[in-house]
């Protein structure tokens, strides 16, 4: 049985709706639902402004937010990159390849779970070294990304510049033991660590990032620059990766599809993205 919407009340007006992705704006065939598309196109047509806030590369979260059909700015990797559809990059939040450097050697159990993003549009924008422990779901994402990869032996060599961030992937129980690995790898204070799990594919992603780097970070940096108050951003979304962003937001919103760290936080639940969540959530805003 689907579970009905609970709306907190909002200060309007709204002039900030930040939506994540996947799992969010993206319904369970990884497609922007019709009436997600038109009611972030009414939003845009009153004049609120649309960011797309995603763990995503900036490169491969492009045609997602091209399908909008209007100019916006996208948060990628969690909040490392602040960039235009245009290309005109707002901030970017890199990780000190030294401090990398230290990461990967500090996991070298999971050397072959371990992916490392750069800023850049061509071959080596993604690295690894080889595919063999990474699962089903994760080797459909690099197969889309396959343009991009290159394989580097050992992975620490391609630390010429200072990686976006490094990406620990696998199935729930392999990240659990990333996630121990991680506490006790000696960065603690020096990077960010978030998680994006999927428990229905037996997936579970973990990104590590340069310290105070988060969707929350990027959006209040976004925020205040565009000189919106807190409790005029709207934010969406379902996974752990987008607490900081939801405890920004003045008004935030989670799928009703959310995972379940994100319930019990007295936050507005939505529908899920197979019923138009996003939809739904908006139209309480802006009407339909």
């Amino acid at each position: 049985m689907l579970e009905s919407p609970v709306v907190k009340p909002f200060t309007r007006p709204i002039r900030l709706i930040a939506s994540d992705i996947d799992g969010t704006l993206l319904n369970p065939q990884f497609q922007i639902s019709p009436d997600d598309l038109s009611a972030l196109r009414h939003a845009h047509d009153s004049g609120i402004e649309v960011v797309l806030v995603t763990g995503r590369r900036h490169t491969f979260a492009l045609p997602i937010a091209r399908q909008l059909g209007f100019d916006l700015w996208l948060i990628s990797s969690n909040g490392a990159v602040t960039r235009s559809l245009a290309g005109e990059t707002f901030h970017r939040d890199l990780m000190p390849r030294q401090l990398c450097r230290e990461l990967c050697e500090a996991m070298q159990a999971f050397r072959g779970n371990t992916v490392l993003t750069f800023d850049q549009e061509s071959k080596g924008a993604i690295v690894l070294e080889h595919l063999d422990d990474l699962n089903a779901s994760i080797r459909r994402w690099l197969e889309k990304n396959m343009a991009y990869i290159e394989f580097v032996v050992p992975i620490e060599n391609a630390l010429v510049t200072d990686p976006v961030q490094a990406m620990f992937c696998g199935s729930m129980e392999r990240m659990s033991g990333a996630l121990r690995a991680l506490e006790a790898s000696g960065t603690e204070g020096r990077v960010t660590v978030l998680r994006t799990e999927y428990p229905a594919r037996d997936l579970s992603m973990i990104d590590v990032l340069n310290a105070g780097c988060s969707k929350g970070h990027a959006l209040e940096r976004w925020a205040a620059h565009r000189g919106y108050r807190r409790e005029q951003v709207m934010a969406i979304g379902d996974n752990h990766n987008d607490v900081e962003m939801l405890e920004f937001a003045g008004h935030p919103v989670i799928m009703g599809n959310a995972c379940e760290d994100l319930r019990g936080r007295g936050w507005s639940v939505t529908l899920g993205n197979d019923c138009c969540g996003v939809a739904a959530a908006i139209a309480d805003v802006v009407g339909s």
